[in-house]
C-alpha cells in the first residue's frame, strides 16, 4: 500500500512518505488513539490493510489518520465541491446611458438596473460624454442623481460619482449586503 498522493495541489503525506518520528494518531473509526512512533502506527495502519495519512502537518505532533487513501481522496473531493456550489458569484453589470437620455429610456435603464441589483449583481452606472458634452457635465450628475433617487429603496451608491476621460461611474451594490457589512 505504499502510495502518495494528491488532491487538487493539496499534498497528504501517506505510509512511508510521513517524515517526522511521531504523530498522534486517529483509528478508522475517528477515536483518538494517542501518541506513537511513525513506524508503530504505520503497522496499525497496515494490520488493517489500510493508509496511514497526515491530516494535520502543522499540529505538534501532526496528525495522522487510518484510513482508505482513494476514499479519503473522494470524500475531500465531494466537499470541495459541495462548497463550491453554495458560493454565489456576484458580477458587475454595467449599464450605459447618454445625457440626452429620453425619459422613456431612463425608466427601461433603472428597471433594468433593478433586476440586476435584485439578482445580486452589482450594477455600474455609465454617462458617456461626446463632443461639447464635455462642457456640460453637470447634466450626467443630474441624470445620476435622477437614477440614484430611483434605487434608493433597493441600492446604496458604493462610494462617490468618479470621472475618467469622457464617461463619469458611479456603482450600485444591493442595501442588503451593505447592511452585512456594517
Amino acid at each position: 500500500m505504499s502510495r502518495g498522493g494528491l488532491v487538487e495541489n493539496k499534498r497528504f503525506c501517506i505510509n512511508q512518505f510521513i517524515r517526522v518520528p511521531e504523530v498522534r494518531l486517529i483509528d478508522h473509526d475517528g477515536t483518538m488513539v494517542g501518541v506513537f512512533k511513525t513506524a508503530d502506527a504505520l503497522v496499525k495502519a497496515r494490520a488493517r490493510d489500510l493508509d496511514l495519512v497526515e491530516v494535520s502537518p502543522q499540529a505538534n505532533p501532526p496528525v495522522c489518520k487510518i484510513v482508505n487513501f482513494s476514499k479519503f481522496k473522494y470524500e475531500m473531493d465531494r466537499k470541495e465541491r459541495e462548497a463550491k456550489k453554495r458560493q454565489k458569484i456576484s458580477h458587475i453589470k454595467e449599464i450605459r446611458i447618454k445625457t440626452r437620455i429620453s425619459e422613456h429610456d431612463l425608466k427601461v435603464k433603472i428597471k433594468r438596473a433593478r433586476e440586476f441589483i435584485d439578482s445580486g449583481n452589482k450594477v455600474q452606472l455609465t454617462a458617456t460624454f461626446f463632443g461639447r458634452e464635455m462642457q456640460h457635465k453637470d447634466l450626467g450628475i443630474k441624470i445620476m442623481d435622477r437614477i440614484k433617487e430611483s434605487l434608493a429603496d433597493i441600492a446604496v451608491p458604493e462610494g462617490r460619482i468618479s470621472s475618467f476621460g469622457t464617461r463619469i461611474f458611479l456603482n450600485f451594490i444591493s442595501n442588503k449586503k451593505k447592511l452585512k457589512k456594517i
